[in-house]
């Protein structure tokens, strides 16, 4: 029996997913929290396998890092409307299982949470297919830092000032990333860490390591004291063969794709 944890600030949505799992096989709610500051505790305590996690702005890729880390062997379900193809790779480092959309059926989110406690990931088919064409690049610290730093418009002498590197360090760093990753320059280069950041900003993430004025703020009017934490992965999509990417049989459904990876 898969011990299932539920947050969400909408006691509507808390009620039908209450109900939908009243009868579920194999699962099993325990509980039910409206404050994200008490995720933490609830992990701590009730040790659920699973925690469905309703994606609101108070969840922060910082606070997804911490439940991670007080519950490294809890599987993380995003219950969300939309999501990046970017921001979904990131959330996987941080023990995201699966990413379960507001607008599925009853009988779709028994079956999302019962793949996920049988280790098996969960995404939609539209989402799977953009993981398909898309490439990525594990970032060092210091590339990582370079990438966010160049995103933000500094120039050669800037980010060496920085990071207190010399400008020639600077232009080797660049000259090997644009190579590991594909690009013919730095402008190219600075689109695709843009792309990446605000997906990150937008989860209430910003870089980390870097002095305060070199620092992205968020987005205006949020209020919120910034979390910081490095781009670990750059997310290179790339657009759609024109054929349908192929997928396993079994991966394949009418409207969803699974993977059979454990976590």
């Amino acid at each position: 029996m898969a011990r299932v944890a539920l947050f969400t600030d909408e006691p509507v949505l808390a009620t039908g997913f209450t109900a939908t799992l009243a009868s579920a096989p194999g699962l099993e709610l325990i509980s039910v929290v409206q404050d994200p500051g008490r995720l933490v505790e609830l992990l701590q305590q009730a040790q659920p396998d699973i925690a469905v996690i309703d994606l609101v702005p108070e969840i922060t890729f910082s606070l997804l890092a911490q439940l991670h880390r007080e519950a490294p062997e809890c599987r993380f379900v995003l219950w969300t409307r939309a999501i990046s193809t970017e921001l979904a790779y990131q959330v996987m480092e941080l023990g995201v299982r699966g990413i379960l959309k507001k607008t599925l059926p009853p009988e779709l989110v028994v079956k999302c949470l019962t793949k996920v406690a049988e280790g098996e990931l969960w995404f939609d088919k539209s989402l799977t297919a953009s993981f398909l064409t898309a490439r990525t690049v594990t970032l060092t610290n210091r590339e990582s830092q370079l990438v966010m730093l160049l995103a933000q418009g500094l120039k050669n002498k800037e980010i060496a000032h920085a990071l207190n590197i010399s400008e020639g360090t600077v232009k080797v760093y660049l000259s090997r990333l644009f190579q590991k990753v594909g690009v013919k320059d730095r402008f190219e280069l600075a689109l695709y860490g843009l792309r990446n950041l605000q997906n990150l900003q937008a989860f209430g993430a910003a870089p980390a390591e870097f002095p305060p004025q070199f620092a992205p703020s968020l987005e205006p009017g949020r209020s919120r004291t910034p979390r910081y934490h490095p781009l670990r992965t750059l997310v290179l999509e790339r657009p759609a063969p024109m054929r349908k990417p192929s997928l396993p049989e079994h991966h394949a459904g009418p409207q969803y794709a699974l993977g059979n990876q454990r976590a």
